[in-house]
C-alpha cells in the first residue's frame, strides 16, 4: 500500500508518492499537478474543494473559505448553516480530495501519509494538522517541516555533502533553514521565522491598491461588499504573478458595483515598480529570519553551497534580488518551488513505510530536524531555567535534577515554559502539572528528576519523578496551552528588544539570591557562637547585616543598576566583617 506526501499549503496544496524507485506528483481530479487549499459549501448542503470552490468565490464569498492555514492551532471556528466549523475539520476537506485523488490516480486505497508543516509551527499546530489528517482518515506516519522536505527532495539528486539554505515563502508562512546535506542524512542546523508572512500578504497590497483606485475614481468603496472584494482579491493575486514575468498587469473587472448613473467598472495598471514599492517592507522582514538562521547555525552565507526558493512567492522577482544580496549566491533552479515540498514528504514517507527499490531504500533516509524555540521550567525566583536550547536535534531526551526550595515540601508544580526570555513570567506557559507525595526532607533534600521527550514529529511530553519515592506524573502538552503563532513571533522579538534589561534583570536576581543567603547564615552563625565574639566585633556584625538586609527589601523587579551595585557593595562588607563569626558557628 502507497504512503503519500502531502504539502498542505496555506493558498495550495500538493500531493507526490514513491513509485519504482521515483517520485511522482499526484494530478487531481482536474488534472492540474497542485490543489488550491479552498473549500465553500453551497445553499444546497454540497462542500465544495479545490479548483471548483474557488470558481464560484465570487458569488458565494461568505460561504468560501481560503487560507485555513494560517488559523491551524487556533480557535478560530468557520460558522456556516448555524454549524462552527474548526481549522482541523476545513483542512481535513482539503486533505481527503488530496486522497480520494490519490486513489483515482494510484487504483489503490490510501491510508498512510507523511504531512509537511512550516518549520516555525508550533505543538498546537502540529498537532491540529495531525488531526486533521485523522479526520480525513489518514494515518499521518509523520510530520515534518517544510525546509526539511524541500532540502530532501534537492538532496537525492545533488548528492554531493554540502550545507543548503531553505528560503520557503508560501502563501501564508516565512520559513527559512540552514541544512547540512550528507550521505543519507539531512541535518537542520538552525531555522526560524515568521508564521505571519507569505504570499496573502502580498495579494493584500495589491488589493487595497485597487481598492483605492475604484474608490477614487467612482467614490464607491468595493472592500465592504464581499462580493466585489473577492473578485477584487482575486485580480490582485492574477496581477502579482503577472508581475513575475511582465512589467505591467493590466486588471479589468467590468460591472463591479452599481452607481446611480449604472454599473461601475474597475480599470486599472499595476506596475512592477509600484508593486516593489508597495511590498518593500514585506521583502525586508525577510531579513531578520535568514539572520538569525545564519548566526544560530554558525556559519556565514559564503558556507552556503546552494540556496533553495520553496513556495510560489519566491517567484518574485523583488524577493529572489533580496535572497542574492542577503547569500551572495544565484538561487538553484533545480527543484519545483510548487512541489518540491511534496515529492520531499513521499521520499519520507516511502522510507517510514520500508519501500526498497530504486531510488527509496528501507531506513536509508535519516532526518535530524530540530525545535524551533527554547523549553525551560520555571525554578526559585521566577527564573526560566533553561532544558532545551531552540535548534536542538529532535527527538529530544534530557533528563535534569531538581529539588524543593522549602523545608518538608510534599509537593511541587512544574510549570513547563517555552520561549527565549531569562525570566519565567515573560515566557509562554505551556503546561502545568503537580508532582505530589514528595517525601518531606529539608529544603534542597529531595532529588526530583524532570525529562522533557520531544518526539520526531515536534510534540513535547514532560515528566517528573521523586527519586527517594518513586512518584511520577506526566503531561503531553494539549491544544490549550500551546503558543500561538503571534506568541512565538513576539517571544524572538522581544528577546532581541529586551536583552539588556533581562541581564539587569538577572543579574539582580542573583545578587539578590547571595546575598539573602548570606544574611541567613550570618543570622544563624550569630544564633549559634554570638556569645564568642568580642562586644564591638558583634555590633558591626550586626550593624552590616542590617544595612544589607534593609538593601534586600526592594522588590527585585524594582531594581536598578545602582541598587545592584548598592547591595554587591553591602554584601561584600558583609562579608569580611562576619568572616569570624561563621568560621565559629
Amino acid at each position: 500500500m502507497a504512503t503519500i506526501g502531502i504539502d498542505l499549503g496555506t493558498t495550495n496544496s500538493c500531493a507526490a508518492v514513491v513509485e519504482g524507485g521515483k517520485p511522482a506528483i499526484i494530478h487531481n481530479a482536474e488534472g492540474s499537478r497542485t490543489t488550491p487549499s479552498v473549500v465553500a459549501f453551497t445553499k444546497d448542503g454540497e462542500r465544495l474543494v479545490g479548483a471548483t470552490a474557488c470558481r464560484q468565490a465570487a458569488i458565494n464569498p461568505e460561504r468560501t473559505i481560503s487560507s485555513v492555514k494560517r488559523h491551524m492551532g487556533t480557535d478560530w471556528r468557520a460558522s456556516i448553516d448555524g454549524k462552527r466549523f474548526t481549522p482541523q475539520e476545513i483542512s481535513a476537506m482539503i486533505l481527503r480530495k488530496l486522497r480520494r485523488d490519490a486513489e483515482a490516480f494510484l487504483g489503490q486505497e490510501v491510508t498512510q501519509a507523511v504531512i509537511t508543516v512550516p518549520a516555525y509551527f508550533n505543538d498546537m499546530q502540529r498537532q491540529a494538522t495531525k488531526d486533521a489528517g485523522r479526520i480525513a482518515g489518514l494515518e499521518v506516519l509523520r510530520i515534518i517541516n517544510e525546509p526539511t522536505s524541500a532540502a530532501l527532495a534537492y538532496g537525492l539528486d545533488n548528492g554531493d555533502p554540502q550545507k543548503v539554505m531553505v528560503y520557503d515563502l508560501g502563501g501564508g508562512t516565512f520559513d527559512v533553514s540552514i541544512i547540512e546535506i550528507g550521505e543519507g542524512v539531512i541535518e537542520v542546523l538552525a531555522t526560524a521565522g515568521d508564521n505571519h508572512l507569505g504570499g496573502d500578504d502580498f495579494d493584500e497590497r495589491i488589493a487595497d491598491y485597487l481598492f483605492g483606485v475604484f474608490k477614487r475614481e467612482s467614490g464607491v468603496d468595493a472592500s465592504r461588499d464581499s462580493a466585489a472584494a473577492q473578485r477584487v482579491r482575486e485580480a490582485a493575486r492574477q496581477a502579482k504573478e503577472e508581475l513575475s514575468s511582465m512589467e505591467t498587469a493590466r486588471v479589468n473587472l467590468p460591472f463591479l458595483a452599481q452607481g446611480a448613473s449604472g454599473p461601475l467598472h474597475l480599470e486599472a495598471q499595476v506596475t512592477r515598480s509600484e508593486f516593489n514599492r508597495m511590498t518593500a517592507d514585506l521583502v525586508e522582514r525577510t531579513e531578520g529570519p535568514v539572520s538569525q538562521a545564519l548566526n544560530d547555525a554558525g556559519i556565514a552565507a559564503s558556507e552556503l553551497g546552494s540556496v533553495l526558493l520553496v513556495g510560489g512567492s519566491t517567484r518574485i522577482p523583488a524577493v529572489q534580488d533580496k535572497v542574492r544580496s542577503l547569500t551572495g549566491k544565484e538561487p538553484s533552479s533545480s527543484i519545483n518551488p510548487d512541489e518540491c515540498v511534496a515529492v520531499g514528504a513521499a521520499i519520507q514517507g516511502a522510507t517510514l513505510a520500508g519501500s526498497s527499490t530504486g531510488l527509496v531504500k528501507a531506513n536509508s533516509i535519516l532526518l535530524l530536524d530540530v525545535t524551533p524555540l527554547s523549553l525551560s521550567l520555571e525554578t526559585v525566583g521566577g527564573v526560566a531555567t533553561r532544558i532545551v536550547e531552540r535548534n536542538t536535534t529532535l527527538p529530544v531526551h534530557y533528563s535534569q535534577i531538581f529539588t524543593t526550595a522549602a523545608a518538608f515540601q510534599t509537593s511541587v508544580e512544574i510549570n513547563v515554559l517555552q520561549g527565549e526570555r531569562p525570566m519565567a513570567r515573560d515566557n509562554k506557559s505551556i503546561g502545568k502539572f503537580r508532582l505530589k507525595g514528595i517525601k518531606r526532607a529539608p529544603a534542597g533534600v529531595p532529588q526530583i528528576e524532570v525529562t522533557f521527550d520531544i518526539d520526531a514529529n515536534g510534540i513535547l511530553t514532560v515528566s517528573a519523578e521523586d527519586k527517594g519515592t518513586g512518584k511520577e506524573q506526566s503531561i503531553t502538552i494539549d491544544e490549550s496551552g500551546r503558543m500561538s503563532d503571534e506568541e512565538i513571533d513576539r517571544a524572538i522579538r522581544d528577546a532581541e528588544a529586551y536583552a539588556a534589561q533581562d541581564a539587569t534583570r538577572r543579574d539582580a536576581m542573583e545578587v539578590h539570591a547571595e546575598a539573602a543567603r548570606l544574611v541567613q547564615e550570618v543570622d544563624a552563625a550569630l544564633a549559634k557562637s554570638g556569645k564568642q565574639l568580642e562586644k564591638e566585633e558583634k555590633k558591626q556584625v550586626k550593624a552590616d547585616s542590617n544595612a544589607l538586609r534593609k538593601l534586600l527589601s526592594k522588590k527585585t523587579e524594582k531594581l536598578e543598576e545602582a541598587d545592584i551595585a548598592a547591595i554587591r557593595s553591602a554584601k561584600e562588607q558583609l562579608d569580611r566583617s562576619s568572616e569570624h563569626v561563621r568560621s565559629l558557628g
